[in-house]
């Protein structure tokens, strides 16, 4: 049984490449149950990379403990069916098929079985009901992002990585897609989010960690961020 006070996921001192250049360099942090943390940085600091390499899809050197194992070195399907999910930046829709096909095949069964079923997903998201037989290569890309997080959840993950949910919306989808992610933790999933919008992430995030030159700057609160003047300065503004 895992310890309720182990991390739900703990990343020590991670390493990775593409080809030969070093990309990360000794990332270390934690995500505990229920949490979202936020890594946040400048593009090109190694987040996204961060996630990749967690997920399997970067050969990753370090350790990287998912529930308590082990899981540096397994292939994606597989850490994937440990309880990991993974939202990709690039909105990964099946396009010819229809919205609740492409959610179908987030399941791990024919159908639902755990936290998350098709009323919930249509429930937080109105749009994707009406939308319900309509192929999700003709949404919109916010429709797209909505279909994409909710697939994720039908596989009932215990942590979901997301990468840059946000980027090219409209506020009001914006504001749902937070919402979402609340609600997602609220259901005791944890969550670690890679998002350039500071301001979404101070408002819903429990921990945050900045990253530079591939590696952890900062890591504190909301309210510490806000408070310092100089890591946003140097570290996260343009």
């Amino acid at each position: 049984m895992r310890n309720p006070a182990e991390p739900m996921l703990q990343v020590d001192d991670l390493h990775a490449f593409y080809g030969k250049s070093h990309i990360l360099h000794g990332v270390s942090f934690t995500v505990g149950r229920s949490e979202i943390v936020s890594l946040l940085g400048r593009n090109g600091v190694g987040r996204s990379t961060t996630i990749k390499a967690i997920m399997g899809d970067v050969p990753p050197h370090g350790s990287i403990r998912f529930k308590g194992h082990e899981i540096a070195g397994l292939r994606p399907h597989q850490v994937a069916r440990l309880g990991l999910g993974y939202v990709p930046e690039n909105r990964d829709v099946f396009p010819s098929l229809t919205v609740e096909q492409n959610l179908l095949l987030g399941c791990k069964s024919s159908k639902p079985t755990g936290r998350w079923s098709y009323e919930d997903v249509y429930r937080i998201f109105p749009r994707l009901r009406e939308r319900a037989t309509t192929p999700a290569g003709v949404l919109s890309g916010g429709e797209q992002q909505m279909l994409t997080m909710c697939r994720t959840l039908m596989g009932d993950p215990d942590l979901v990585m997301i990468d840059e949910p946000t980027e090219g919306l409209a506020p009001m989808v914006v504001e749902l897609v937070g919402n979402l992610l609340t609600e997602i933790a609220q259901r005791g999933v944890s969550i670690l989010l890679v998002e350039q919008k500071l301001a979404i992430a101070l408002r819903i995030s429990h921990r945050l960690y900045v990253m530079g030159h591939g590696q952890i700057v900062f890591e504190g609160t909301p309210d510490d961020l806000a408070a310092n003047a100089q890591v946003r300065r140097d570290w996260l503004e343009v």
